[in-house]
């Protein structure tokens, strides 16, 4: 473990106690990453907290917080991810983008968000955390057209079913997969899924001290 490798930069918790938590939690998740993954979202939370005093990229703001409801809460769907190319669209802060691309070092990322000011945050974190594996791009997610398809399309509190499979159809390749972030179960959404996809499951999720239903919703193309 990496206890005595890391300075304390949170004033808010001391760094052993977050570490403690992740580790613990990651335990529970059955999820094992590298010591320099874990100081990796550590390090993620401390630049998360500094830009959201001024940019207000979340609502949560302490970091063991953070930790619980945007870290734990992206790995989370870390069993759905396929393949080795994967966008997240929407990503704003980051989510679930940078927490998977600090699990998965092996395959590629794209963080996606026509907001300005967050896809700056994105690209000072991938500088920081030397995310070599991670893309940034500034665009409206209609408008992109990327050079290779996804295996994995991911979004967070992102749009409607419908509205993520229409405005992301032309990004996933034909047995790629679409994976929905929801909070509770999304009944009326699944009733509207448009015509050429098929929803395969809506699985639950388990967050680690998170209080809240939490649940993915995967689709493929029929």
């Amino acid at each position: 473990m990496l206890y005595g490798n890391r300075r304390n930069k949170q004033k808010d918790k001391p760094v052993t106690s977050l570490i403690h938590e992740l580790y613990h939690g990651l335990e529970k998740m059955g999820i094992q990453v590298s010591d320099e993954a874990a100081n990796g979202m550590l390090d993620y939370l401390d630049l998360l907290s500094k830009w959201n005093r001024v940019y207000n990229l979340t609502a949560v703001r302490k970091p063991e917080q953070m930790l619980t409801r945007h870290v734990f809460d992206s790995l989370a769907i870390l069993p759905f991810v396929e393949g080795k190319r994967i966008i997240d669209v929407g990503s704003g802060a980051g989510l679930p983008g940078i927490p998977l691309a600090l699990t998965m070092p092996d395959c590629e990322f794209v963080l996606l968000d026509s907001n300005s000011k967050k896809t700056r945050f994105l690209q000072q974190a991938k500088t920081d955390l030397k995310l070599d594996n991670m893309e940034v791009v500034h665009e409206r997610v209609e408008e992109y057209q990327p050079e290779q398809l996804f295996n994995t399309v991911v979004s967070r509190a992102y749009s409607s079913l419908a509205g993520m499979l229409e405005s992301t159809s032309h990004l996933l390749l034909d047995d790629g997969v679409n994976l929905a972030m929801k909070g509770v179960y999304p009944v009326a959404e699944l009733d509207a899924i448009p015509a050429g996809f098929e929803l395969i499951s809506v699985e639950q999720l388990q967050v680690p001290d998170l209080d809240a239903d939490r649940h993915v919703v995967i689709i493929k193309r029929k």
